[in-house]
């Protein structure tokens, strides 16, 4: 049987399997430590710089190790790879085949009682060679496809975007399943996923379904988690934000209004167990009380939009939800006088669940968690955010006698993992492993001098100019990342009044999904994409057309959110710094995620400047500055030009990114 060495080296199983396979000594360093973790069932925290090939250094070890592994990474995207690419390759290269599982959240797949509920039966048999068209109805093509699918993802259907309203047609939630009753329940694509799972050596979910279950309970795989003996968290920078939603509380006016909803369907659906006439109107007075409850609530909130202080409406709203609380808290009873044996029960269960976490939300006491409202044109969400999840989240570990691997290029800040495990309350082996790439020949960081102060009104502009000017040298390529939405929408207004505008297509964040963003900037080739949050991070896009990162200024939380300002609050009222415990920590990762867009390969050139003066002009630079890559740094802006020019490429950018 071969080592570690033979695979990942020279003439090994994966240089024969992968043409492009580097043999690289961080990878097998981290594929070490990941066995031997595993075979001790032990938890480890490995921070794997760009281009480690963090994934091979995880998965050749589950395959190795013979232990049922549970691998929960942060997107779809990166599930879908796992399962259909990285996995088979790198089984059949070591010749270890595994059983493995794709398991996704339920909003993820088909659920053929409400596709019946939203067009015509399907026939009994398919025609040969069925699959949905590339053009044509969704709908038409999502029926056809149904007939085929045996996973019943909906990733399967052909131009089926996210954000498609027919997902919420044909899928079902927690709320709105029938479980056992449903008619299709022999066929249900969920319940079948959740049975492959748990005959599976690999089972793949991702971090939501991994702390709903870790969390909640609430989607049904806790067997398939018990029985685990390792779970690798890739993408694991996201765990503690998620885990802290997860371990919150969370109630909108649109559950509670769909709620009512299926209440009043239920009562006069036919065929259905009826109530009596006065168990009828009970419910049905319990119904308008609640409903009128959400109008008053909705009032005391109108004309304002965004995140809400809970503490500038507490007077108002507190007394409203703690009544709206007690309301749903009738309607439950009523709903259970039902009987348990009928529909009305799991709407009760539902009431149930509504009345707890408003009780939840409104009895928070200030040092426990932030409270905060979300005010839309669709309606208003009541929030809790536990300030710390450590304990929790650490009782949760230790409970399952298994090995814990997280794992990211972004978990530590210079050498101090401490930010990240003590978030998790996680005490345990770190392993931080460099980058194998040239980052001082193959990139330049850039400083600006002069700029003025980010708070000042004319730091925007003086940020265009240079990023004009540099855009210039590198001939487009380039992404420009914004801290905010207001100064992204300022900038793009600013930027499509310039003559640059002519020359290089302007692609905006919020102008179209993300991946078609991302798609045409990879076609373009030197396009320029103005983008904020979500283009920070999970960005991949390898080759040339990506050659300048312009950053407008550091990435700390704005202070006047809600939440933010509950946390500085509560860390200083407890005696901590929220500073140097909170915002500059959280900071310095964002910035690190930002930084680490630009070099994705051995071939990757190009440069990153940040326009933030205070990254040289306050002592806290220095955090930031050494949680970057080992990049050639200059504040010349003459040699960055010079840098960028002689790093366009010859050929144009698009031909090399197709």
């Amino acid at each position: 049987m071969l080592d570690l060495e033979d695979i990942f080296g020279a003439g090994g199983p994966l240089e024969r399997a992968l043409p492009a396979f580097n043999v690289r000594g961080q990878q097998l360093n981290m594929a070490e430590r990941v066995f031997a973790a595993i075979a001790r069932r032990e938890a480890l925290v490995v921070e794997a710089g760009t281009g480690t090939g963090k994934t091979f250094a995880y998965l050749v070890p589950a395959l190795l190790s013979g232990a049922r592994v549970l691998i929960s990474t942060g997107t779809r995207t990166l599930q879908d790879q796992l399962f259909a690419k990285d996995l088979p390759l790198v089984g059949r290269a070591l010749g270890r085949p595994a059983k493995v599982a794709l398991l996704k959240g339920r909003g993820n797949y088909l659920c053929r009682h409400r596709l019946t509920q939203s067009a015509p039966p399907l026939p009994l048999e398919s025609p040969e060679g069925a699959r949905p068209e590339a053009g044509g109805d969704a709908m038409e093509r999502v029926r056809r496809w149904a007939l085929t699918t045996r996973s019943g993802d909906l990733a399967e259907v052909a131009g089926l975007a996210d954000s498609d309203p027919l997902w919420a047609e044909i899928t079902s939630t927690r709320d709105n399943c029938l479980g056992m009753r449903c008619p299709e329940l022999a066929r249900c694509h969920v319940a079948l996923a959740r049975r492959g799972a748990l005959d599976a050596d690999i089972v793949i979910v991702n971090h939501h379904l991994l702390l709903a279950d870790l969390a909640l309970k609430e989607d049904g795989f806790g067997d398939l988690l018990g029985a685990a003996d390792a779970v690798i968290l890739d993408e694991a920078h996201q765990i503690p934000d998620l885990a802290t939603q997860f371990f919150g509380a969370q109630v909108s006016s649109r559950r509670i209004e769909a709620l009512l909803s299926d209440v009043q369907g239920r009562l006069h659906a036919k065929g259905e167990p009826s109530a009596t006439a006065a168990q009828a109107r009970e419910v049905a007075a319990a119904i308008r009380a609640v409903q009128l409850c959400l109008v008053r609530l909705s009032t005391a909130l109108c004309g304002r939009t965004g995140r809400l202080d809970w503490t500038e409406t507490e007077s108002r709203v507190g007394a409203l939800v703690e009544e709206l609380a007690a309301l749903l808290a009738a309607l439950t009873e009523r709903l259970r006088d039902l009987g348990e044996e009928t529909p009305a029960a799991a709407l009760a269960e539902r009431s149930a669940e509504l009345t707890a976490g408003l009780e939840r939300i409104g009895a928070t006491q200030e040092q426990e968690g932030a409270r905060s409202i979300e005010v839309s044109a669709r309606g208003f969400s009541l929030s809790l955010m536990p300030f710390d999840i450590a304990a929790r989240f650490q009782a949760l570990v230790t409970a399952r006698r298994c090995a814990w691997i997280f794992t990211s290029a972004t978990l530590s800040i210079g050498e101090d993992f401490s930010h990240f495990t003590a978030r998790l309350g996680l005490s345990c082996d770190t392993l931080k492993i460099d980058s194998p790439f040239d980052y001082a020949s193959q990139s330049l960081l850039f400083l600006p001098q002069g700029l003025p102060e980010p708070q000042s009104r004319a730091h925007l502009t003086a940020v265009l100019e240079l990023a004009r000017e540099l855009i210039e040298a590198a001939r487009g390529g380039a992404f420009v990342l914004f801290t905010s939405h207001r100064a992204l929408s300022q900038a793009a207004a600013h930027w499509r009044g310039s003559g640059a505008a002519q020359r290089y297509r302007l692609l905006v964040q919020g102008e179209a999904p993300r991946e078609r963003l991302l798609e045409s900037f990879r076609g373009d080739g030197n396009a320029v994409l103005f983008g904020t949050a979500s283009f920070w991070e999970g960005v991949d896009v390898k080759g040339s057309a990506l050659r300048l990162v312009i950053i407008e200024k550091l990435p700390f939380a704005s202070p006047e959110d809600p939440l933010v300002r509950a946390r500085i609050s509560h860390l200083t009222s407890t005696g901590g710094n929220a500073f140097r415990d909170y915002q500059l920590p959280e900071a310095a990762l964002a910035l690190k995620q930002g930084v680490g867009r630009l070099i994705r390969s051995e071939e990757d050139h190009g440069a990153v400047a940040i326009c933030d003066p205070r990254l040289t002009g306050r002592g806290y630079g220095k955090v930031f500055l050494a949680a970057l890559p080992p990049m050639t740094r200059t504040r010349d802006c003459g040699q960055t030009v010079e840098f960028l020019r002689q790093h366009v490429p010859a050929a144009p950018a698009a031909a090399e990114a197709s």
